[in-house]
């Protein structure tokens, strides 16, 4: 039983393709190195460079490799810049989805499991929010995974396609052992905007919007480190195989934190006091957004490892000291 994961060679890609060899499963790594690096994935683990949208490619690898799984990463993920690129986003993470699900059906492939977002929920009413909320997403990115998973839902149905689809909220931190973290130069992601900043690798960090209806006026995320989510996978490959029903589970901690708690914890860890820019809020950001995680425990029994916004923090520290000193190929 061989797992091709696509965007393998990404942040969360890769971490998750450890978490399958670290379990003693055999993956297929499918990435086309817009944004990931062929050095986070293992040199055990074939990596094929192109288009998951690619359906004769996509065909031939599930072929080949004889795959029965398929767990799904790539896509853009840049909220503002979907709302700048719209038909770019519906490209890449809807209509190539619905490719890589044609090829699927197609080779018989039993199992699938979709990487989607807290974004579908949109500017939610009540936190923590939970898995059947109404799902309102306010940006090109949201709308082009929830078409993923209605699709996902119409091809169980049709064809019995086995899926469950993660939720995901902010993912953030590296792989405890130095193996793999967020290494994109010009990502999005606070924690790790905030520890480039802390390492003097950016001017300054900005702050989108501090006249938020939360505690100190700025947007509260809730945040997963990210071996703890790529362990989620891990279990629900394991539900499915064991007969388990699909199901849509969010992956969070359950609490959030605003922008300016994480922005002083970076600066408590690093001991750096770096500089901080108020600006004005970016389209498409909800006030705030916390995981109701109570579905997940109790479909796979999944118990956080690194619930600790310093932890957290430390790790994401320890990757960019890393790879500003031995950048990712």
């Amino acid at each position: 039983m061989t797992i091709l994961v696509t965007g393998g060679a990404g942040y969360i890609g890769s971490h998750m393709t450890l978490e399958l060899r670290d379990a003693g499963e055999e993956v297929v790594a499918l990435d086309d190195l817009s944004t990931g690096f062929r050095s986070a994935v293992p040199a055990d683990v074939p990596l094929i460079v192109g288009d998951f949208g690619d359906e004769a490619l996509v065909r031939d690898i599930l072929a080949y490799h004889q795959i029965d799984s398929i767990i799904h990463f790539a896509a853009k993920i840049v909220v503002p810049e979907s709302v700048a690129d719209p038909l770019g986003y519906y490209l890449n993470n809807t209509a190539k989805a619905r490719s890589l699900l044609e090829s699927a059906v197609a080779a018989g492939v039993k199992r699938f499991i979709f990487s989607s977002t807290a974004a579908v929920y949109g500017d939610p009413q009540a936190n923590p929010v939970a898995e059947d909320a109404v799902l309102a997403p306010v940006s090109p990115y949201g709308r082009s995974k929830l078409m993923v998973e209605w699709m996902l839902e119409d091809t169980s149905r049709a064809h019995g396609l086995g899926y469950v689809v993660l939720r995901y909220f902010n993912v953030a931190g590296a792989d405890p052992l130095g193996r793999s973290g967020q290494s994109t130069p010009e990502a999005t992601h606070l924690i790790k905007v905030a520890a480039q900043a802390a390492l003097g690798l950016r001017p300054k960090l900005q702050v989108f919007g501090t006249d938020y209806p939360t505690q100190d006026g700025s947007c509260v995320r809730d945040y997963i480190q990210v071996n703890d989510l790529a362990r989620a996978h891990l279990d629900a490959l394991r539900h499915l195989r064991a007969g388990g029903t699909s199901l849509v589970c969010n992956c969070g901690y359950g609490h959030g934190f605003s922008v300016l708690e994480v922005i002083e914890t970076v600066k408590r860890v690093s001991g750096v006091d770096f500089p901080v820019e108020l600006v004005g809020r970016r389209p498409g950001d909800p006030a705030a957004i916390i995981a109701a995680n109570e579905r997940i425990k109790a479909a796979f029994g999944w118990t956080p490892r690194y619930d600790d916004l310093a932890t957290i923090v430390r790790q994401a520290l320890d990757w960019e000291r890393r790879i500003a000193e031995r950048p990712p190929t």
